[in-house]
């Protein structure tokens, strides 16, 4: 039903949706619409732009269960999480769990940290709950990805924010490889800052993303850029009053991205009301199937799926096969894969079909 918003399948397989994802039709046509108006009026809308902007808060705040003052528009999931990294007065001493798993975007910013004399602890996001729990005694903050970018392991959010909250640690969340594909409720999970890019699972496009930030912390987290849309007066230009804004605005430093914004709160709009436990179910289907028909070819898992830890990603390596050159064969046959340090890599969407999956199967040596 919703494939016909995906004009990509007309020619490719495309699988590769922890990478960058096709543009879903209407972020397409938002931005379209918005450079065809700018090219002819130039600001004359200037009034809309910000009606998109306001919309692009609301629309994340129902995806993920927040208010759109908790929400503030920010380039991408890396910018996101250095605001958090970077806006805590940290004290020597300090510690911070952090694993081993990360996307380099949710390990730089905590590293950076040691040069404050803040602690690590390193952990692996397959460790028992008691370990991390234990890891988590005593620490500041706690970052892990809902989703990890290499083996597609999915972690319970509700149950590590459980481990932050008994602990007094601020949950952190790199959100880029599951938002869009798996529901996230960021009250019952006890998240206090999420980050995530739109141009993977939420099909918009790149350079634009979102940072939502609870009120309970707002004030915990200053604004590390400062610019003139970070105060609460950024309209009325001839005032240099730098109070800052009483949302999460104050983490937005000047100009936003507006036709990613355009495109953005259409592809949400758009995945929001197709509903994302209906997204969810057929992604991790997709991703048992991928699995399922790998392992019958003799190929390595890089983590055991289950139905609570199963995602969209899933990567697989045989020895004696290079996964650069069976991705380069994959792509010249119309399939789109990525190779991710030794293995191949899938990561399939709702709008993808069983055919297209086995069709990548045949073609795998």
């Amino acid at each position: 039903m919703y494939r016909q918003f995906f004009p990509v399948t007309k020619h490719l397989a495309y699988l590769n949706h922890a990478a960058v994802a096709p543009l879903c039709q209407p972020a397409a046509e938002a931005m379209q619409w918005l450079a065809q108006d700018a090219l002819e009026n130039g600001s004359l809308h200037y009034a809309k732009w910000l009606e998109t902007y306001e919309g692009l808060r609301k629309s994340t705040a129902k995806l993920i269960n927040s208010e759109a003052s908790e929400i503030a528009i920010v380039k991408n999931t890396s910018e996101g999480i250095a605001t958090i990294a970077m806006g805590i007065d940290w004290r020597a001493g300090d510690k911070i769990v952090v694993f081993r798993e990360e996307f380099p975007a949710n390990q730089y910013c905590w590293r950076r940290l040691e040069q404050k004399g803040v602690r690590l602890e390193w952990r692996s996001v397959t460790d028992p709950v008691e370990e991390i729990g234990a890891a988590a005694k005593g620490a500041r903050l706690l970052s892990i990805s809902f989703v990890q970018f290499l083996t597609g392991h999915r972690v319970d959010l509700n149950q590590i924010g459980e481990i932050c909250q008994r602990n007094g640690a601020i949950f952190v969340v790199d959100a880029i490889q599951g938002l869009g594909a798996f529901p996230i409720d960021v009250r019952s999970a006890q998240i206090d800052a999420l980050a995530a890019d739109g141009h993977k699972w939420l099909v918009g496009p790149e350079g634009c993303g979102i940072l939502y930030v609870s009120r309970r912390i707002q004030d915990k987290v200053e604004p590390v850029e400062f610019g003139w849309t970070n105060v609460a007066g950024y309209n009325d230009y001839g005032s240099r009053d730098m109070t800052l804004r009483v949302d999460a605005g104050r983490y937005e430093c000047g100009t936003l991205n507006t036709i990613g914004c355009f495109g953005l709160r259409a592809a949400i709009d758009f995945l929001l009301e197709i509903g994302t436990q209906r997204i969810a179910a057929q992604v991790q289907a997709l991703g048992d199937q991928v699995a399922e028909g790998v392992t019958k070819k003799g190929y390595e898992l890089a983590s055991v799926r289950t139905p609570t830890t199963a995602a969209g990603i899933v990567s697989f390596r045989k020895a004696g096969v290079d996964p650069v050159m069976a991705v380069a064969k994959l792509r010249h046959h119309g399939v789109i894969a990525a190779a991710r340090a030794g293995w191949v890599r899938t990561a399939p969407h709702f709008y993808n079909t069983e055919e297209e999956i086995q069709k990548m199967l045949e073609l795998l040596p």
